[in-house]
Protein backbone atom coordinates (compact mmCIF):
# COMPACT_ATOMS: atom_id res chain seq x y z
CA UNK A 1 0.00 0.00 0.00
CA UNK A 2 1.33 3.26 -1.09
CA UNK A 3 1.93 6.21 0.83
CA UNK A 4 -0.76 8.19 -1.69
CA UNK A 5 -3.36 5.07 -0.80
CA UNK A 6 -3.35 5.78 3.10
CA UNK A 7 -3.32 9.34 2.85
CA UNK A 8 -6.58 8.85 0.85
CA UNK A 9 -7.99 6.79 2.91
CA UNK A 10 -6.91 8.89 6.16
CA UNK A 11 -8.36 12.00 4.93
CA UNK A 12 -11.63 10.23 3.67
CA UNK A 13 -11.99 8.39 7.14
CA UNK A 14 -11.44 11.82 8.66
CA UNK A 15 -13.98 13.59 6.55
CA UNK A 16 -16.40 10.70 7.09
CA UNK A 17 -16.13 10.72 10.83
CA UNK A 18 -16.90 14.72 10.88
CA UNK A 19 -20.45 14.44 8.77
CA UNK A 20 -21.63 11.78 11.15
CA UNK A 21 -20.56 13.70 14.38
CA UNK A 22 -21.45 16.51 13.04
CA UNK A 23 -24.42 15.88 10.46
CA UNK A 24 -25.75 12.52 10.45
CA UNK A 25 -26.27 12.58 14.33
CA UNK A 26 -27.62 16.14 15.01
CA UNK A 27 -29.99 15.64 12.07
CA UNK A 28 -31.09 12.05 13.55
CA UNK A 29 -31.46 14.12 16.73
CA UNK A 30 -33.70 16.59 15.57
CA UNK A 31 -35.95 13.29 13.54
CA UNK A 32 -36.21 12.02 16.76
CA UNK A 33 -37.18 14.88 18.69
CA UNK A 34 -39.71 15.89 16.36
CA UNK A 35 -41.81 12.68 17.05
CA UNK A 36 -41.70 13.25 20.87
CA UNK A 37 -43.66 15.79 22.74
CA UNK A 38 -42.89 18.53 25.62
CA UNK A 39 -43.00 18.38 29.10
CA UNK A 40 -43.88 20.89 31.66
CA UNK A 41 -40.51 21.62 33.16
CA UNK A 42 -38.46 18.69 30.40
CA UNK A 43 -37.52 20.06 26.81
CA UNK A 44 -38.55 16.78 26.01
CA UNK A 45 -40.76 13.75 26.95
CA UNK A 46 -39.77 10.40 25.15
CA UNK A 47 -43.39 9.84 24.44
CA UNK A 48 -43.67 8.82 20.87
CA UNK A 49 -46.27 11.15 19.23
CA UNK A 50 -46.92 12.72 15.83
CA UNK A 51 -48.69 16.03 17.08
CA UNK A 52 -45.67 18.17 16.60
CA UNK A 53 -46.54 17.28 12.62
CA UNK A 54 -50.42 17.50 13.64
CA UNK A 55 -49.77 21.44 14.46
CA UNK A 56 -48.07 22.40 11.27
CA UNK A 57 -51.32 21.62 9.51
CA UNK A 58 -52.70 24.81 11.60
CA UNK A 59 -53.34 28.13 9.63
CA UNK A 60 -51.42 30.00 11.50
CA UNK A 61 -48.56 27.89 10.67
CA UNK A 62 -49.32 27.54 7.23
CA UNK A 63 -49.35 30.64 6.71
CA UNK A 64 -45.86 31.29 7.93
CA UNK A 65 -44.79 28.61 5.31
CA UNK A 66 -46.49 30.19 2.60
CA UNK A 67 -45.02 33.79 3.63
CA UNK A 68 -41.52 32.13 3.30
CA UNK A 69 -42.49 30.69 -0.10
CA UNK A 70 -43.49 34.38 -1.35
CA UNK A 71 -40.95 35.71 -0.06
CA UNK A 72 -38.26 33.44 -1.25
CA UNK A 73 -39.42 33.91 -4.64
CA UNK A 74 -39.59 37.00 -4.95
CA UNK A 75 -36.14 37.28 -3.70
CA UNK A 76 -35.60 35.08 -6.14
CA UNK A 77 -36.57 36.63 -9.42
CA UNK A 78 -35.12 40.01 -8.39
CA UNK A 79 -31.76 38.06 -8.17
CA UNK A 80 -32.36 36.76 -11.17
CA UNK A 81 -33.72 40.30 -13.14
CA UNK A 82 -30.46 42.45 -11.52
CA UNK A 83 -27.82 39.23 -11.26
CA UNK A 84 -28.33 37.67 -15.05
CA UNK A 85 -27.24 41.09 -16.64
CA UNK A 86 -24.00 41.89 -14.44
CA UNK A 87 -23.49 37.92 -15.20
CA UNK A 88 -23.56 38.93 -18.47
CA UNK A 89 -21.37 41.74 -18.25
CA UNK A 90 -18.74 40.18 -16.53
CA UNK A 91 -18.75 37.33 -18.97
CA UNK A 92 -18.38 39.61 -22.21
CA UNK A 93 -15.80 41.82 -20.21
CA UNK A 94 -12.37 41.70 -21.17
CA UNK A 95 -9.54 39.89 -19.79
CA UNK A 96 -8.44 42.94 -17.42
CA UNK A 97 -12.02 43.97 -16.31
CA UNK A 98 -13.27 40.72 -15.93
CA UNK A 99 -11.42 39.72 -13.25
CA UNK A 100 -12.08 43.37 -10.89
CA UNK A 101 -15.70 42.70 -12.03
CA UNK A 102 -15.47 39.10 -10.77
CA UNK A 103 -13.78 40.36 -7.21
CA UNK A 104 -16.79 42.93 -6.88
CA UNK A 105 -19.19 40.05 -6.43
CA UNK A 106 -16.90 37.62 -4.49
CA UNK A 107 -15.93 40.97 -1.63
CA UNK A 108 -19.43 40.47 0.18
CA UNK A 109 -18.07 36.76 1.07
CA UNK A 110 -15.83 38.83 3.08
CA UNK A 111 -17.82 39.87 5.36
CA UNK A 112 -20.06 38.41 8.17
CA UNK A 113 -24.11 38.71 6.83
CA UNK A 114 -25.00 39.88 10.13
CA UNK A 115 -22.60 42.86 9.65
CA UNK A 116 -23.97 43.55 6.47
CA UNK A 117 -27.10 43.30 7.63
CA UNK A 118 -26.96 45.63 10.46
CA UNK A 119 -25.80 48.14 7.59
CA UNK A 120 -28.92 47.76 5.63
CA UNK A 121 -30.50 49.01 8.89
CA UNK A 122 -28.75 51.89 8.62
CA UNK A 123 -29.45 52.48 4.84
CA UNK A 124 -32.98 52.12 5.13
CA UNK A 125 -33.65 53.27 8.70
CA UNK A 126 -36.29 56.28 8.82
CA UNK A 127 -33.28 59.11 9.35
CA UNK A 128 -30.91 56.17 7.42
CA UNK A 129 -28.86 56.91 4.26
CA UNK A 130 -31.36 56.05 1.59
CA UNK A 131 -34.22 58.78 3.23
CA UNK A 132 -31.48 61.51 3.83
CA UNK A 133 -30.47 61.18 0.08
CA UNK A 134 -34.06 60.90 -1.49
CA UNK A 135 -35.20 64.49 0.80
CA UNK A 136 -31.49 66.26 0.07
CA UNK A 137 -32.81 65.92 -3.36
CA UNK A 138 -35.94 66.63 -2.98
CA UNK A 139 -37.85 63.46 -4.05
CA UNK A 140 -39.38 63.11 -0.93
CA UNK A 141 -41.02 65.13 0.90
CA UNK A 142 -40.98 62.70 4.33
CA UNK A 143 -39.04 59.79 5.50
CA UNK A 144 -40.27 56.83 3.60
CA UNK A 145 -41.15 53.76 6.13
CA UNK A 146 -39.23 51.00 4.64
CA UNK A 147 -37.43 49.43 7.89
CA UNK A 148 -39.94 46.63 9.41
CA UNK A 149 -41.76 45.85 6.41
CA UNK A 150 -41.49 42.97 3.82
CA UNK A 151 -40.01 45.33 1.48
CA UNK A 152 -37.15 45.81 3.54
CA UNK A 153 -36.65 42.04 4.47
CA UNK A 154 -37.04 41.38 0.50
CA UNK A 155 -34.01 43.96 0.11
CA UNK A 156 -31.99 42.63 2.62
CA UNK A 157 -32.62 38.79 1.11
CA UNK A 158 -31.63 40.19 -1.79
CA UNK A 159 -28.43 42.17 -0.75
CA UNK A 160 -26.73 38.70 0.98
CA UNK A 161 -27.81 36.20 -1.83
CA UNK A 162 -27.15 38.00 -4.99
CA UNK A 163 -23.72 36.92 -5.53
CA UNK A 164 -25.31 33.14 -4.99
CA UNK A 165 -26.92 33.89 -7.87
CA UNK A 166 -24.14 35.99 -10.27
CA UNK A 167 -21.80 33.28 -10.40
CA UNK A 168 -24.01 30.13 -11.21
CA UNK A 169 -24.94 32.68 -14.02
CA UNK A 170 -21.52 33.85 -14.88
CA UNK A 171 -20.18 30.33 -15.33
CA UNK A 172 -23.18 29.38 -17.78
CA UNK A 173 -22.73 32.75 -19.67
CA UNK A 174 -18.92 32.07 -20.06
CA UNK A 175 -19.18 28.45 -21.23
CA UNK A 176 -22.16 29.69 -23.77
CA UNK A 177 -20.49 28.97 -27.35
CA UNK A 178 -21.42 32.25 -28.92
CA UNK A 179 -21.12 30.41 -32.32
CA UNK A 180 -24.42 29.38 -32.32
CA UNK A 181 -25.47 33.28 -30.94
CA UNK A 182 -24.07 33.95 -34.44
CA UNK A 183 -25.46 31.58 -36.51
CA UNK A 184 -29.09 32.74 -35.17
CA UNK A 185 -28.01 36.71 -36.20
CA UNK A 186 -27.03 35.07 -39.70
CA UNK A 187 -30.27 33.23 -40.19
CA UNK A 188 -32.03 37.09 -39.89
CA UNK A 189 -32.96 36.51 -35.81
CA UNK A 190 -32.85 40.03 -34.24
CA UNK A 191 -31.45 40.32 -30.91
CA UNK A 192 -34.49 39.96 -28.50
CA UNK A 193 -35.71 36.63 -30.40
CA UNK A 194 -32.12 35.59 -29.92
CA UNK A 195 -31.88 36.22 -26.32
CA UNK A 196 -35.01 34.37 -25.71
CA UNK A 197 -34.60 31.66 -28.42
CA UNK A 198 -30.97 30.70 -28.43
CA UNK A 199 -29.34 32.78 -24.98
CA UNK A 200 -31.72 31.66 -22.40
CA UNK A 201 -32.27 27.82 -22.98
CA UNK A 202 -28.37 27.54 -23.75
CA UNK A 203 -27.94 28.97 -19.80
CA UNK A 204 -30.79 27.41 -18.49
CA UNK A 205 -28.83 25.31 -15.96
CA UNK A 206 -27.07 28.20 -14.62
CA UNK A 207 -31.01 29.88 -13.77
CA UNK A 208 -32.28 27.10 -12.09
CA UNK A 209 -28.95 26.74 -10.16
CA UNK A 210 -28.80 30.24 -9.05
CA UNK A 211 -32.34 29.89 -8.07
CA UNK A 212 -32.05 27.02 -6.06
CA UNK A 213 -28.76 28.52 -4.30
CA UNK A 214 -30.99 32.06 -3.69
CA UNK A 215 -34.69 30.30 -3.35
CA UNK A 216 -33.30 27.24 -0.44
CA UNK A 217 -31.30 29.88 1.90
CA UNK A 218 -34.04 32.57 1.60
CA UNK A 219 -36.40 29.86 3.54
CA UNK A 220 -34.24 29.86 6.42
CA UNK A 221 -32.37 33.39 7.24
CA UNK A 222 -34.35 34.40 9.82
CA UNK A 223 -32.09 36.95 11.48
CA UNK A 224 -32.63 39.42 8.29
CA UNK A 225 -36.34 39.04 9.04
CA UNK A 226 -35.69 39.35 12.82
CA UNK A 227 -33.55 42.57 11.88
CA UNK A 228 -35.30 43.73 9.02
CA UNK A 229 -38.72 43.35 9.59
CA UNK A 230 -39.29 43.54 13.05
CA UNK A 231 -42.10 40.87 14.26
CA UNK A 232 -44.36 41.83 11.08
CA UNK A 233 -42.59 39.36 8.68
CA UNK A 234 -42.04 35.56 10.00
CA UNK A 235 -40.14 33.12 8.38
CA UNK A 236 -39.83 29.52 8.57
CA UNK A 237 -36.13 30.31 10.18
CA UNK A 238 -38.10 32.63 12.29
CA UNK A 239 -40.52 29.86 13.63
CA UNK A 240 -37.90 27.68 14.01
CA UNK A 241 -35.43 29.33 15.88
CA UNK A 242 -38.25 30.84 17.94
CA UNK A 243 -39.70 27.58 19.18
CA UNK A 244 -35.87 26.31 20.42
CA UNK A 245 -35.14 29.18 22.30
CA UNK A 246 -38.13 30.97 23.32
CA UNK A 247 -41.23 29.21 23.61
CA UNK A 248 -38.78 25.77 24.46
CA UNK A 249 -40.79 23.30 22.32
CA UNK A 250 -37.99 21.20 21.02
CA UNK A 251 -40.88 18.55 19.40
CA UNK A 252 -42.05 21.36 17.22
CA UNK A 253 -39.15 23.33 16.53
CA UNK A 254 -37.84 19.67 15.00
CA UNK A 255 -41.03 18.93 13.23
CA UNK A 256 -40.94 22.53 11.27
CA UNK A 257 -37.28 22.14 10.46
CA UNK A 258 -37.80 18.10 9.23
CA UNK A 259 -40.34 19.32 7.03
CA UNK A 260 -38.57 22.63 5.89
CA UNK A 261 -35.39 20.33 5.37
CA UNK A 262 -37.89 17.95 3.51
CA UNK A 263 -39.00 20.42 1.23
CA UNK A 264 -35.89 21.46 0.08
CA UNK A 265 -34.94 17.74 -0.32
CA UNK A 266 -38.01 17.68 -2.96
CA UNK A 267 -36.62 20.93 -4.79
CA UNK A 268 -33.57 19.79 -4.95
CA UNK A 269 -34.72 15.78 -6.67
CA UNK A 270 -36.98 17.96 -8.85
CA UNK A 271 -33.93 19.83 -9.84
CA UNK A 272 -31.87 17.09 -10.28
CA UNK A 273 -34.12 15.33 -12.21
CA UNK A 274 -35.24 18.51 -14.80
CA UNK A 275 -31.47 18.54 -15.35
CA UNK A 276 -31.14 14.93 -16.08
CA UNK A 277 -34.00 15.18 -18.26
CA UNK A 278 -32.22 18.20 -19.99
CA UNK A 279 -29.08 16.67 -20.68
CA UNK A 280 -30.69 13.48 -22.03
CA UNK A 281 -32.44 15.87 -25.26
CA UNK A 282 -28.86 17.42 -25.32
CA UNK A 283 -27.22 13.78 -26.29
CA UNK A 284 -30.35 12.75 -28.34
Amino acid sequence: MTDKTVFKRFAIGIIAIWLVLFALVPNLMVIIASFMTQGESEFIVWTPSISSYQRMLDPLYLQVFWNSFYLSAFTTVLCLLIGYPFAYLIARAGPKARPILLLLVIVPFWTSSLVRTYAMIIILNANGLLNSTLLGLGLINEPLQILYTDTAVIAGLVYTLLPFMVLPLYAAIEKLDWRLVEAARDLGARKVRTFVSVIIPLTMPGIVAGSMLVFLPGLGMFYIADFLGGSKTTLIGNLIQRQFLSARDWPFGSAASVTLTVTMGVMIWIYLLSAKRANAKVEV
